[in-house]
């Protein structure tokens, strides 16, 4: 989803950075550098209410790249600091770190399939006999593109599963900045476009209209104007269920 994809990264017209500034940010902490990651566990293993344990070795976990292990950090000093805006906007930050990987796997994965797959561009005619011949399993399948195909399928399936859960998460944590920051535009943004790719449609629409309502004149308005429109008109064309 292009529209979804693109918000955070290029940040807001209004005081908030986007994400991919809070980040740099983040990678970018002194504190810590020198010490171990396996020290700064034992010391956050030792000390599970030491919010500040746990902030460090974020940051450590952040700097060498282990986006997940920082997840689950940062998680824990979150649970101990739950007004703190800044980590839960780094924390929103890391989700949407690991969506665009989980994205671009899938993707990858999903083409990877597609390539390899018997039956794709150059398969002959379905209703003809070599069709049907090459479209027979105990035929003419190759079993080697199938392995690999197979195998593809299944990172893509297990790519789009993760992909589903951080874009949950990071409803989550979005949800919890909008009510700790009620007037920021940003924040509310960056919950429709979280709530959008999440498949939540009715916190996605509550979001831009609250941002347009708050930011009338944003540079971004026209595009989450349009955003709003495309969203409402789809709810109302889908068949409610029940």
């Amino acid at each position: 989803m292009v529209f979804a994809a693109g918000f955070v990264f290029l940040g807001v017209g209004s005081s908030s950075s986007g994400i991919g500034d809070i980040l740099q940010n983040f990678f970018s902490r002194g504190s810590s550098s020198g010490t171990s990651i396996s020290s700064l566990q034992k010391k956050a293993a030792e000390h599970p209410k030491d919010a500040q344990a746990w902030r460090d070795l974020t940051t450590r976990l952040e700097q060498k790249q282990r986006t997940d292990e920082a997840i689950t950090a940062l998680q824990r000093y979150t649970a101990l600091r739950p007004k703190n805006q800044d980590a839960l906007s780094e924390l929103a930050a890391l989700y949407a770190q690991r969506a665009s990987d989980y994205r671009t796997e899938a993707s990858n994965a999903s083409a990877q399939s597609q390539v390899v797959s018997p039956g794709g561009l150059f398969a002959p005619p379905s209703t003809s006999p070599f069709g049907k011949a090459f479209a027979d399993p105990s035929a003419l399948q190759d079993p080697v593109a199938t392995a690999v195909s197979s195998a593809a399928s299944t990172t893509a399936s297990d790519a789009y599963a993760k992909l589903s859960t951080v874009e949950k998460e990071a409803v989550a944590v979005y949800t919890k900045l909008a009510r700790l920051n009620p007037d920021d535009p940003t924040t509310q943004v960056q919950l429709g476009e979280a709530a959008e790719g999440a498949g939540d449609t009715k916190t996605a629409v509550a979001a831009y209209r609250k941002f347009l309502k708050l930011a009338p004149a944003d540079p971004l308005a026209s595009a989450v104007k349009q955003q709003l429109k495309r969203l409402t008109t789809a709810a109302s064309v889908t068949p409610s269920s029940g």
